[in-house]
């Protein structure tokens, strides 16, 4: 049985990888991507790719609006205002609609969660407060927060219209105020933000936001940065939504709800008064009192922006949010979005567990952490679930590629080390990643680099798929002797050149993810063996090993490569720019992001060449752009800043189980980071049969 199901599993991959590169371009595209075709056998566990769709004319706009039947009745008890009072104008409206049919209300949508941690679990479903976003097929840009937006002739400023009459969940009116809120006070507060975001620069030098009115703010780029608009749609700092930051991730998003936290900021009392009331309730201060009140996760006060607000947080055993009544969208036929009441996110104490609930049949739709390593068990129980499996491939190099910490100063031996090139050289040709492929993936992905799928936009050539990243322990062993680490103890292994005793490497594997990273490294420690390389595998909860990273105390872990397939719109995790998470080099980021004025300047030169590159493409025009992405690409695979194993699969969140009963679920949905999986499926729309 298991070899049938594999076999039907590598026809319908070997169908679904034509449209590897589709959802990996953030340019329009000038034809749809290839689909494969068909939904016979196995092919139908990929399907064609389809979503929801944005209406833009007015005259599309429906003319009448219901809600749901349970805000009707707090509208009857008076516990609401009318529902034209909570919608914005007609002309003002989100228009989404759904990629089948107009949903019914009422439900509540299931799924595991691994603990607070989890934060992406739920940004990635309410990701609709961002400015911009990009069609269903990820290739184009469309207004979801804004109305509309202009790029100025010379490429220096971004104009921002916004929506009149949207309002925050608590019945507030958002205006231009919540975005300069945001920039003067949050932004721009080093005790909040100490290191600039580099996506909100232009060669080193940071833009500024000014309010042209109540509903339109412009950004201002001291040269031309024509390529912000893809940092407004993309999964960036300023681009990924006020709800999907706070507590584990960092305080972008463009906008916040003034008139509910400037109560926590000093400005607007005292830092004495602040802190009083943050220690009292349990922290240590203001800024971490403000993080904590700056989380949708967290803080279910918070005013938000999104379909759903949180009503049980996720520190908690049930992370729960609940529709928010005041939401600025509505489908083609006037139904106030969401169609769901309820989200219900139960504790999965791993992973391993959150499969095994998925498998019972006991989640609506789960994509996240659900394993490729289950799907023959997910297929056998399909029936018995009353669910319906979907792959939707990536277009990354690497679902887990071994990041080097290039800016990691703990040990002076092991630093020399991880900053050689032919060192890395050697620890990749090392890596036997078809093993790891048969073992872990199943045998459906790719072997190689970190490079993207190469017909993505930005790939540097195919040849880079495999550039020192194919098994080579011999060519392995040369490049360590040559840099002579010949000495080795009765074990085999070698000898550190300071005479203390051996060279041991250390590899931290974060637990309870989308692939067995753990697994992965404790099958490469085996293969280093062959050339002398002694690994030391350290699993971690992720944010302690995040936090690590931060602290420049990993030498090496394990993470994936998604999202780096848009180079330009994601490069945290394949070039150290981001100094709000990076795994190659957390001090080199902080530098490039502060211009300088923070962190440790690389002595690697072609680390420079490489920002150089990204700096130089954010400043040019299409054509610009993709040239550097492409150089860039070049020298980060040559460098191997990080050591790639497989990727270009389903592994990370493309294994899909929907429920049988529920609605305006796609068949195939674009798996890339900028599309924020799932929101490039509007999940709004989403609704029980």
């Amino acid at each position: 049985m298991l070899r049938k199901l594999l076999t039907v599993l590598l026809v319908c991959l070997c169908a679904g990888f034509a449209f590897a590169g589709g959802g990996g371009e953030t340019k329009p595209a000038s034809s749809a991507p290839a689909q494969s075709g068909g939904a016979q056998g196995g092919a139908s566990l990929i399907g064609k790719l389809e979503g929801p769709e944005f209406i833009r004319d007015a005259a599309q706009f429906p003319k009448s609006f219901k809600e749901a039947p349970a805000l009707t009745e707090q509208v009857r008890a008076g516990k609401l205002p009318e529902l034209s009072k909570r919608l914005p104008e007609v002309s003002e409206l989100l228009v989404i609609k759904p990629v089948h049919e107009t949903g019914k209300y009422g439900g509540n949508w299931r799924r595991a969660f691994t603990g607070p941690a989890d934060h992406e679990n739920g940004n990635r479903i309410v990701n609709s407060d961002q400015i911009l976003t990009f069609d269903y097929a990820g290739t184009k840009i469309q207004p979801s927060l804004a109305k509309d937006w202009n790029v100025s002739a010379d490429g220096k400023t971004t104009t921002i219209y916004l929506r009149k009459g949207v309002k925050w969940s608590d019945g507030t009116p958002l205006t231009a105020d919540d975005f300069m809120f945001w920039y003067n006070d949050i932004y721009m507060n080093k005790q909040i933000v100490p290191t600039p975001f580099f996506e909100f620069q232009v060669n080193g030098k940071d833009g500024r936001m000014r309010k042209i009115d109540n509903y339109t703010v412009a950004f201002e780029f001291p040269e031309p940065y024509a390529f912000f608009v893809y940092q407004l749609a993309g999964s960036t700092a300023v681009g990924a939504g006020f709800s999907t930051r706070g507590a584990f991730q960092n305080w972008g998003g463009c906008v916040a709800p003034a008139h509910y936290l400037k109560q926590f900021l000093p400005k607007y009392s005292s830092e004495g008064a602040i802190n009083a009331k943050a220690k009292a309730d349990g922290y240590d201060g203001w800024v971490s009192y403000l993080r904590m009140k700056y989380s949708w996760a967290l803080n279910p006060d918070l005013p938000v922006l999104t379909p759903w607000k949180t009503v049980s947080p996720i520190n908690t055993p049930t992370w729960s949010m609940e529709r928010n009544p005041y939401f600025w969208a509505v489908d083609t036929a006037g139904n106030q979005l969401p169609y769901i009441d309820r989200i219900t996110m139960t504790l999965a104490e791993n992973a391993e567990v959150a499969n095994l609930r998925a498998i019972a049949g006991e989640f609506d739709v789960q994509e996240r952490h659900m394993h490729l390593a289950k799907l023959p068990v997910f297929l056998e129980n399909q029936a018995k679930g009353n669910y319906t499996v979907h792959l939707d491939p990536a277009s990354n190099g690497a679902d887990c590629a071994i990041h080097v910490g290039t800016s990691y100063v703990g040990d002076p031996e092991i630093m020399k080390w991880l900053r050689n090139k032919d060192f890395r050289h050697a620890l990749s040709l090392g890596v036997e990643r078809d093993q790891l492929n048969e073992a872990v993936w199943l045998g459906v992905g790719v072997s190689g680099s970190i490079a993207p799928a190469p017909d993505t936009l930005y790939s540097p050539g195919a040849e880079y798929n495999k550039k020192w990243a194919t098994y080579d322990p011999d060519q392995a062993n040369k490049l360590l002797d040559g840099l002579g680490l010949t000495k080795k103890d009765t074990e085999g292994f070698r000898m550190r050149a300071d005479g203390k005793g051996r060279l041991r490497l250390e590899l931290i594997t974060v637990g309870g993810q989308f692939v067995e990273y753990t697994k992965i490294g404790e099958m490469v420690k085996q293969q280093w063996r062959r050339i002398g390389i002694d690994l030391d595998v350290k699993e971690l909860e992720r944010n302690l090993a995040f936090t690590r990273d931060a602290n420049n105390e990993n030498q090496l872990i394990t993470w994936a490569t998604d999202g780096s397939e848009m180079l330009l719109l994601f490069p945290r995790h394949a070039i150290p720019v981001d100094a709000a998470e990076s795994h190659m080099g957390m001090a080199y980021a902080q530098w490039y992001a502060s211009n300088g004025a923070r962190g440790t300047r690389p002595d690697d030169p072609e680390m420079l060449k490489a920002f150089d590159l990204i700096r130089k493409a954010y400043a040019s025009d299409e054509a610009g752009q993709i040239a550097s992405a492409k150089e860039a690409w070049k020298v980060i695979v040559e460098q191997t800043w990080s050591i790639g194993t497989v990727g270009q699969s389903p592994a990370f969140m493309g294994v899909r189980l929907v429920k049988n009963n529920m609605g305006n679920v796609p068949a195939r949905q674009v798996n890339a980071q900028h599309m924020r999986t799932p929101f490039s499926s509007q999940p709004a729309t989403f609704y029980f049969k």
